[in-house]
């Protein structure tokens, strides 16, 4: 299982050129959550993998497992 920083880069790369603040209201989290998730400072509850998988158009095992 990749680690927090893993998954924060993938969720950097993902999110591209879109706003931390679009993918945060799409996904009905808070900016400063997401930016921890990036930084690699926090893992996401489930809930909340599942909800960015969707917004991204990915799998939540593609994103969080792999």
């Amino acid at each position: 299982m990749p680690n927090a920083k893993e998954i924060g880069e993938r969720l950097k790369q993902l999110r591209g050129e879109e706003s931390q603040a679009a993918v945060a209201a799409a996904c009905d989290i808070s900016v400063s959550a997401l930016s921890m998730y990036e930084c690699g400072q926090r893992i996401p509850r489930d809930e909340i993998k599942i909800k960015l998988a969707n917004h991204f158009n990915k799998s939540v095992e593609s994103i969080f497992f792999n």
